[in-house]
């Protein structure tokens, strides 16, 4: 990593199939199986995103096949039922797409796949033309990061800022990416601080901190309280 925030562009697949408007429903079938994919983002005339076909848009299909012409004549104007008589992506897909930028954070990118119960998001630019797709598995990739890499980035961009550059009392240890903060640093309002940008570094399962201030000195503050002498008495 080079400090800087993991954004969907790290992790998104490049290499994306798509339709065209006018690809025919067995040609939409066809590419979903050679591909393994449950949705196919749907391009215009000019490479633009403009919706996304998936399996459940092909399913009324099927649903309308058995002649129930009495349930067809009550549902007749329905989405499903007008989706049962479309035959190319363009009749077929859901429009507006939903879709992220390729600079969004991978948390952006989870809220909008959960927000919108979707499994994978096209990545477009700002003139929409796609740029790639990102998955759930491609989110929960991060967490594969290297410990050791983890601990490197929290005590650049998290101690090392906060504190200054004096931060040898400071130990750092990742183990299955979860961050554990000990020692004593000067600026204490800062520790919640330190908490919630190492919680935001990329990988980072969960943090547990216990940094504390610096020790007590009775003869130099002698109207503060001795710690170690009030864990003795």
């Amino acid at each position: 990593m080079d400090g800087t925030p993991t954004v969907v562009n790290d992790v998104m697949t490049r290499t994306v199939v798509a339709l065209r408007t006018g690809a025919a429903f067995k040609d939409i079938v066809k590419t979903m199986r050679e591909w393994s994919v449950s949705a196919l983002p749907v391009l215009d005339a000019d490479g633009r995103v403009g919706g996304v076909v998936s399996e459940a848009d092909l399913l009324p299909k099927e649903e309308y096949r058995e002649g129930d012409l009495a349930r067809y004549g009550e549902t007749q104007r329905s989405a499903e039922a007008r989706r049962a008589d479309a035959v190319t992506a363009g009749e077929l897909m859901t429009a507006p797409a939903v879709t992220v930028s390729p600079h969004a954070t991978l948390g952006h990118a989870a809220r909008v796949m959960a927000r919108h119960r979707v499994k994978r998001l096209p990545v477009v630019a700002p003139d929409g033309t796609l740029k790639g797709i990102v998955s759930r598995s491609d989110l929960l990739n991060v967490f594969l990061r290297d410990d050791a890499d983890i601990a490197e980035e929290v005590r650049r961009d998290v101690v090392v800022r906060l504190f200054g550059t004096h931060t040898a009392a400071v130990r750092i240890e990742v183990h299955d990416g979860v961050v554990t903060l000990t020692g004593r640093v000067h600026e204490t309002a800062l520790v919640p601080l330190a908490a919630r940008l190492a919680r935001a570094v990329a990988g980072v399962v969960d943090v547990r901190c216990a940094l504390s201030g610096p020790p007590r000195h009775p003869d130099l503050d002698p109207d503060l309280p001795d710690a170690e002498r009030a864990r003795t008495t």
